[in-house]
Order: structure tokens, then sequence, then C-alpha cells
């Protein structure tokens, strides 16, 4: 297994260095296509190359047109099956921080949740490697307030952190009637303001973990952003006097989500090269919005 880990993350960096060899050449071809095309002499500096170009321009096809990258690779089979989820938390949880991932454990269809006890960061990543997950969450908490989530993808990562703010569990709400018994089918997904390249990564993250709902789906998750801090509410719908009369009920839990970093690797790589971090000079800049509009 560890054999099997190390060979498959040193494919992955090795596909992530041929990327700009990859976009060079895809510039290349496209740039002899458009003077082909518009009948214009081949480019000076492309003279030379124009036979091998024009070879492999011909050989394109739908799937191998467009240069692949290692975001392409860690969700490669992503639509092939749907998400194993592990939930867990950081050690010696408090009251509130276990109720809040056994509801976690709810809101993500598949997801199992396990009690952390003395186990590692890297026992954990392992042996969910060897049971086929496809991602683990770590809730994490400060005084009995859950304040952190980690969000890591399996088998080579990204792993993205979130602060958590404002965290509202089912159990803290007094009226149960109005709440309702949370339905399990797959849910919907509302994906609102991730407009930049950050944010479409940002998404492309948080929607893996759903599987893919049925029509007829009755539940929705939504994940909206707003001046970089992500709203996740979750609610069920119903249509009790025919199709132009719907009627919205939250269900809960809800929660604010601000992302601070993304690692290319699992969280137990501490020398997983970071794609992005938030810097302290970012908090200041009140107009600079890295996820959308």
């Amino acid at each position: 297994m560890l054999r099997r880990n190390i060979r498959m993350r040193r494919e992955y960096l090795y596909r992530k260095n041929l990327e700009g060899k990859e976009r060079l050449l895809y510039e290349n071809k496209r740039k002899i296509n458009k003077a082909l095309e518009e009948g214009k002499p081949i480019p000076t500096e492309l003279r030379n190359e124009e036979p091998e170009l024009r070879r492999q321009i011909d050989l394109e096809d739908v799937n191998t047109e467009i240069p692949r990258s290692h975001i392409d690779d860690e969700y490669a089979n992503a639509n092939q099956r749907d998400p194993k989820i592990l939930i867990t938390t950081s050690r010696s949880p408090s009251a509130p921080l276990t109720q809040f991932a056994k509801e976690l454990k709810i809101v993500f269809p598949n997801a199992q949740r396990m009690n952390r006890g003395g186990q590692v960061i890297s026992e954990i990543i392992e042996t969910c490697r060897a049971h086929d997950f496809s991602d683990v969450v770590l809730v994490h908490e400060h005084r009995g307030v859950p304040d952190g989530i980690i969000v890591c993808h399996l088998p080579l990562g990204p792993t993205a952190y979130f602060g958590l703010h404002n965290v509202v569990t089912r159990h803290d709400i007094k009226d149960k009637k109005s709440v309702g018994t949370m339905s399990e089918a797959y849910p919907h997904i509302i994906l609102d303001n991730f407009s930049s390249k950050l944010g479409e990564r940002t998404a492309n993250i948080l929607k893996h973990l759903f599987p893919v709902p049925k029509p007829d789906s009755k539940r929705i998750i939504t994940l909206s952003n707003q001046s970089d801090y992500i709203s996740f509410r979750h609610h069920v719908y119903d249509k009790p006097g025919g199709p132009k009369s719907i009627e919205l009920k939250e269900v809960g839990p809800r929660f604010e989500l601000r992302l601070y970093q993304i690692k290319l690797g699992t969280v137990d790589q501490s020398e997983a090269p970071t794609e992005f971090v938030i810097r302290p000079y970012m908090n200041t800049a009140k107009k600079q919005k890295i996820l959308g509009d």
C-alpha cells in the first residue's frame, strides 16, 4: 500500500510538472490552426516545427484536443462512483462538536462518522485509502465552538481549509416541530457567485462531496458566496397546493465557511505545495473579492 501511494504521488507530480510544456505545445498548435484557417503564413518561429505540429493536429480528437491538468486528474473518477466520506473531529471533542459531526454525517450522503480516539492523521488517511474513501472531513473547535473544517480529497488531494462561523445546529433550534425530520435523499446543490478562478476551484471541491441526485428529490443544499463568506443552508420543499405552490422549510444545520488555504496534496502531507493561502494584507483589502463578485 505504501509503495502504491508513493508511485501514485510521483506520477501525479510528474504530470503536474509537464503541464507547462503541454500548455506551450497547445498554444503552438492553435497558432498553426489559426494561420491555416485564415490563409496567413505560418509564424516564423514555428516553421521548423510545422510538419510535426500539423501531424499532431490531424491526430487530435475531442478528448485530446484540450490538454488535461492536475486538477482534472484529481476528480477524474468523481462521476463514475458516488463519494464515500469519513467524518471525524479533533481529539477529545466537546459535546457541541460531537453533535455537529453527527449532523454533518446526515448532511453528506454515504458518510460515516468515526470517533477520533488516539489516532493520528496519517493513520486515518491510510485507512481511508485502503477502504476506498473519496474524502475525509475533519472538524475542529475552539473552547467548545466549532471553528474549522478541513476537506481532504483522496487519494491525491487537494485539501481545502475553511474557517467555520455562526454555526447553528439542529440541536440548538428550540422549535423542533417546525424543523421536522431530516431527509436522507440525495440533495440538489445550488452554487451561487463562485465566478472567479479560485471560486470555481472551491465550488468544485465542495460539490464533489455530494452524489448526483434524482430529479424528484425535494432536498436542497445551498452554497452562496457573499464577500468570500460561503453560506451553507439546508432546505426541503413541498408542493401542497400544486406545482405553482412551493413551501420551503429549513432543516439545518446552518453555518458560514471562509476559505483560507488550499494545498495540492492530502492533509497528512506537510510538504505538499500550497495552491492558495490567505495573507494578512488580504484581510485589509476590503474591495478585493477572491471567490466571486
